[in-house]
C-alpha cells in the first residue's frame, strides 16, 4: 500500500441549511432544519410536497451569462468549488496544472434541462436548446469546474446513486496515492427537486408525507419515520499530497485515511438487512487507514429516515465495530438537510471533517423514540470529542447495493 498521505485543504458546500461552510455548519451545530413545503405550480398535484431546497440559490452566486448555461446541479458544483478552492488557498500558488485534478460525482445529473427540453420538444425542435447535452450530462458538473480550474490530471464522475460522491472522493485519494495528481477538487452536487423526480420518489414509498410538518418529516432512527425528504446542493472538498500541502504551508482540516467500496448483490433498491456489504465496506476503510475499531469516536452515518435502511446500516455498525461502537457517536444530519443523493456524502464527509476539526458532533434532530432495532450512541445534541488522535466515518449507500465508506483521522 502507498505510504502517500493525502489531507484536506479546503472545503466548500451550499446545502438547504446555508449557502457555504461557515453557514451550514453553524445551522447544523443549531440542529436547525432547511426542510419547507413547496409552492411552485408542479407540486398541486403531487402527494408528497416537502422538500430542502437549496438555501441560496445558486443563481444569485454565479455570473449570470454563466449560470443560463449551467444546469442547477453543475451550478451548484461551481460555487461549493468555487469556495473550496479559496479556502485551499490555492489561487494563489503557482500551480503545474497537469497535477490538478477534477472528481465531482452527481447521482441523476441535469434533470431539470432534461425535463425542461423534452418539453420544448413536444412544442417544437427548434425550441431545444443547443447547449442541452452539454447541461445534462452527468459529467457536466465535473467538466464545468475542470474547465474552470483548467484541471488537466484528470476529470472524473463516478455515478452511483447515493453513493457517489463518497466514490469520488475515493477515488480523489487514489489519485494522488498513485502519483498521477497532486491536488484532486472532489465532491458531488445534485438539483433534482422536481415534479418528476418527487412522484417517482413518492411512488416508491420512500418519502416522508409529513406535509403538514417538514421540519419534522425527516427522523431518522426514530420509531415513527415514514421516508426520507429529498434536498439539493453540493459539497466540495480539496484534497492534496501531504508533502505538498506542508510544503506550500497549507492548512490542514484533517487527513483522509481510507475508504471501503463493495456490493451487496441483494436488490436494486433494498439494503441487504444483514448489513454484509456495508460492514465489509467500513472495515475496508479501517484497515486502508491502518485503523482500529477504537479509534473510531464518530460515525456520519447514511442514516436515510428509511424504516429498512437505517436499520440494516445500525446492524453493519454493530458488526463492523464491535464492543468499540459503544464509544463511537453516531449523528444523522439528514435529519437537517434531507438526502442530497448524489451530493449526500460529500456534504456529509465535510461535515465529519470539521467535526474531527473542531472536536464537536452536531446533534440529530427530530429523533422522539429512537426504535429498538437501533444500537447505537447517538448525539441529539453538541457533543464533544475527545482530544488526541481521533478518527471517524463517514458511510453512504445508493440504490444498486452501492456501499462507501470513508475513514478519516484528525490532525
Amino acid at each position: 500500500m502507498s505510504k502517500t498521505r493525502v489531507v484536506v485543504t479546503g472545503l466548500g458546500a451550499t446545502t438547504p441549511v446555508g449557502g457555504d461552510i461557515p453557514s451550514t455548519w453553524e445551522a447544523l451545530l443549531a440542529g436547525r432544519s432547511g426542510a419547507k413545503l413547496l409552492t411552485a405550480d408542479w407540486v398541486d398535484e403531487l402527494p408528497v410536497k416537502i422538500a430542502a431546497p437549496a438555501a441560496v440559490e445558486p443563481t444569485e452566486v454565479i455570473e449570470r451569462v454563466k449560470a443560463r448555461r449551467l444546469d442547477r446541479n453543475a451550478q451548484f458544483a461551481i460555487v461549493a468549488s468555487r469556495e473550496a478552492w479559496a479556502d485551499s488557498g490555492l489561487a494563489d500558488v503557482e500551480l503545474d496544472k497537469t497535477r490538478l485534478g477534477v472528481a465531482i460525482a452527481t447521482g441523476i445529473g441535469g434533470l431539470l434541462t432534461t425535463l425542461t427540453n423534452y418539453d420544448a420538444l413536444k412544442t417544437s425542435p427548434r425550441r431545444v436548446s443547443p447547449l442541452a447535452i452539454p447541461m445534462l450530462m452527468p459529467n457536466s458538473a465535473a467538466a464545468n469546474v475542470g474547465l474552470e480550474l483548467g484541471a488537466l490530471a484528470g476529470v472524473q464522475t463516478p455515478v452511483s446513486a447515493c453513493a457517489s460522491s463518497n466514490e469520488a472522493i475515493s477515488l480523489a485519494a487514489d489519485q494522488i496515492r498513485l502519483g498521477r495528481a497532486d491536488i484532486v477538487v472532489a465532491g458531488g452536487a445534485e438539483g433534482s427537486i422536481a415534479g418528476l423526480s418527487m412522484a417517482a420518489f413518492g411512488q416508491m414509498m420512500a418519502l416522508s408525507k409529513r406535509n403538514d410538518d417538514p421540519e419534522r418529516a425527516s427522523r431518522p432512527w426514530d420509531v415513527d419515520r415514514d421516508g426520507f425528504l429529498l434536498g439539493e446542493g453540493a459539497g466540495v472538498l480539496v484534497l492534496e499530497n501531504y508533502d505538498h500541502a506542508v510544503a506550500r504551508g497549507a492548512k490542514i482540516y484533517a487527513e483522509f485515511a481510507g475508504a471501503g467500496i463493495t456490493a451487496d448483490g441483494h436488490d436494486i433498491v433494498q439494503p441487504d438487512p444483514t448489513g454484509s456489504g456495508a460492514e465489509r465496506a467500513m472495515l475496508q476503510a479501517l484497515r486502508e487507514g491502518d485503523l482500529a475499531t477504537g479509534d473510531i469516536v464518530h460515525i456520519n452515518a447514511h442514516a436515510t429516515s428509511t424504516p429498512v435502511g437505517d436499520i440494516a446500516e445500525s446492524v453493519a455498525i454493530r458488526k463492523a465495530l464491535g464492543g468499540a461502537a459503544d464509544h463511537a457517536i453516531a449523528t444523522a444530519p439528514k435529519s437537517m438537510i434531507g438526502h442530497l443523493l448524489g451530493a449526500a456524502g460529500a456534504v456529509e464527509s465535510i461535515a465529519t471533517v470539521l467535526a474531527l476539526h473542531h472536536r464537536v458532533v452536531p446533534p440529530t434532530i427530530n429523533l422522539d423514540k429512537v426504535d429498538d432495532g437501533i444500537q447505537l450512541d447517538i448525539a441529539t445534541e453538541q457533543r464533544k470529542l475527545s482530544d488526541g488522535d481521533i478518527a471517524a466515518l463517514n458511510n453512504s449507500f445508493g440504490f444498486g447495493g452501492h456501499n462507501v465508506a470513508l475513514a478519516f483521522k484528525s490532525v
